[in-house]
């Protein structure tokens, strides 16, 4: 029997391996964006004549444009071919880049980094897309790379940084960042299928409706509060582990705080098991796991910050615990409605990274207040959160329904249901 020919139109080009890993670069290279002018800020600021608070002040709007790009330049990929709207924002990244470069002021410099930080989203938009072309029976183990190179970019951005600026100065060290993103920019064109995305009403009307999916989909609220519970707990470990350990009895230099995120990169690998493991077993599971294992971690990494060698192996855990849940999670976000997942994925980062946000500014507080300790307690307790959450709700996606849930459909183009069972405990 023949395919309808509406139907072969929705259906997706196969993407091969190579476009996989192609994806997880850019991602990673997009995402590390925000990051390399950290190790170097008390170089930039010698060399705009500005105090360390001010650039400071300056590198913040990466972040700050991160948000907007989440919420403006994501959703595009659900209506446009993705292949040039990516090379879009990696072309502006570059020139934004280049700009830091040439910064000759904090605020000038704070402008361009804004530009930055909004492109950088780049990454959210191309696990949207992997989310869009993957089949659904390995849409998570195509998630799980993707998230790998964002996951490396998060942490590799500042050690190459850092690096980059120490061997040739921190103006040539973002041109490299800008000729890097300038490069993945034509591979884009070239590489990405051509396939336009197939959200339906107007650009500005999909905005307006982003803070209704909260409302009309379950599975994007619980997703959303537990993976921004246990985001809020890895910004809280590592911006305050920086504080504990460059103060005494420590006392280290910037550059052995950064070597320590390499820790992290050791968790990486769990990305691609974590979606291996979601599309056979499920998400809960996969996430319940992985919140198991950082919580562990964190409640060891504790009261051990004193001995190296286990510091440093509850990091890796901790990491894995976490990037294996997020796998997980974000793949039930993307399932909602695999037509056109972008705007569901814009929503559910931008929660996520409130989260982040919030924990990177309390986790550096806590260690004043409460030492190292207390962080690790007030991390577990966010892990703790987001278990419980997890645990006690069931929720039923394409392609992700697990036990007894049962979805319900409703009428082609309307937004799809949940079903959001309570689990009580044998």
């Amino acid at each position: 029997m023949n395919a309808h020919p509406a139907d072969a139109a929705r259906t997706p080009p196969r993407i091969s391996g190579l476009i996989v890993l192609f994806m997880s670069i850019a991602a990673g290279l997009g995402t590390s964006t925000i990051y390399p002018m950290q190790p170097a800020i008390a170089d930039v600021a010698d060399s705009l004549g500005s105090q360390i608070t001010a650039v400071g002040v300056a590198l913040a709007c990466g972040p700050t444009g991160y948000m907007v790009g989440l919420s403006l330049l994501v959703p595009l990929v659900d209506r446009y071919a993705p292949g040039r709207v990516l090379a879009a924002q990696f072309g502006i990244m570059a020139a934004a880049l280049a700009a830091s470069a040439a910064a000759g002021s904090v605020l000038a410099l704070g402008a361009a980094i804004g530009v930055v930080g909004a492109c950088s989203a780049v990454g959210a938009g191309v696990s949207s897309v992997a989310g869009r072309l993957a089949p659904p029976h390995r849409r998570a183990t195509i998630l799980g790379f993707v998230t790998a190179g964002i996951s490396a970019g998060i942490l590799v951005g500042r050690i190459a940084g850092g690096w980059l600026a120490d061997e040739i100065g921190w103006r040539r060290m973002l041109l490299v960042f800008a000729a890097a993103s300038a490069l993945v920019a034509v591979c884009c064109l070239t590489a990405l299928p051509a396939v336009r995305g197939t959200a339906a009403g107007g650009y500005f009307a999909s905005l307006r409706s982003l803070p209704r999916l909260f409302v009309r989909h379950a599975t994007l609220r619980v997703a959303a509060l537990r993976g921004a519970l246990w985001f809020f707990a890895f910004c809280a470990v590592w911006g305050g582990l920086a504080v504990a350990l460059s103060q005494p009895p420590y006392s280290y230099p910037a550059e052995r705080i950064g070597l320590y995120a390499l820790a992290g990169l050791a968790g990486i690998p769990a990305t691609q098991v974590a979606g291996a493991w979601t599309d056979r077993v499920g998400a809960r599971r996969v996430i319940l796991a992985g919140l198991v294992l950082a919580g562990l971690a964190a409640a060891v990494m504790g009261f051990s910050l004193t001995n190296t060698a286990v510091a440093l192996i509850c990091l890796a855990l901790f990491d894995a615990g976490l990037f294996a849940a997020q796998v997980a999670n974000q793949s039930t976000v993307l399932a909602i409605d695999p037509a056109a997942p972008a705007r569901f994925n814009s929503a559910y980062m931008s929660v996520y990274f409130v989260g982040g946000s919030l924990g990177t500014a309390i986790g550096a507080a806590s260690v004043e207040w409460f030492g190292w300790p207390g962080t690790a307690v007030i991390t577990l307790a966010a892990i703790s959160d987001a278990g419980t959450i997890t645990a006690f709700t069931r929720q039923a996606s394409t392609g992700m329904a697990e036990g007894h849930a049962q979805q319900v459909s409703g009428p082609p183009g309307q937004d799809e249901p949940l079903t959001v069972v309570c689990k009580h405990p044998a």
